[in-house]
């Protein structure tokens, strides 16, 4: 079991992302105050994950400080291995959502984060990408159960 220990919307592509101590889930749309939300929305794009053990895993061998809502994720989390929740559905606090696909980094990051080899180190570590399946709050220190 792990927990959340980040949250991160941003309103538009290219804005400053927001740190925030909560967020309201809405089934089939996203992330309310986030770029993607709207109605009928995609399923892979309503909510993205990311581990933060794979974050300082790559400051660490990068000697960087990127901090974790740079990465361009809506939830950081802590203490549970993503990659496996691919295609099953689990709670985030209350809200239940479903693991699509891996959430592989874009170009964008890297460019973004003024890095050459965030596609090659996050290709199989950047996070899941999501459909929720039920509206509810998401706060920072929530427990994501499986």
């Amino acid at each position: 079991m792990g927990k959340i220990i980040l949250i991160g919307i941003s309103k538009d592509h290219g804005s400053p992302i927001a740190n925030v101590r909560s967020v309201e889930a809405i089934k089939g749309k996203g992330l309310v105050g986030e770029k993607h939300f709207k109605e009928n929305n995609k399923k892979r794009i309503q909510i993205t994950l990311i581990e933060i053990e794979n974050i300082n895993h790559y400051n660490k061998i990068t000697g960087t400080t990127i901090p974790s809502i740079n990465f361009l994720r809506n939830i950081v989390t802590e203490g549970i291995q993503l990659n496996e929740l691919v295609g099953k559905e689990f709670f985030i606090g209350a809200v239940k959502v479903k693991a699509h696909a891996l959430c592989k980094p874009c170009k964008y990051l890297q460019e973004s984060l003024q890095q050459k080899n965030i596609v090659k180190e996050f290709l199989l570590t950047g996070g899941l990408r999501c459909e929720i399946l039920s509206s509810g709050k998401i706060c920072v220190d929530d427990q994501i159960i499986s």
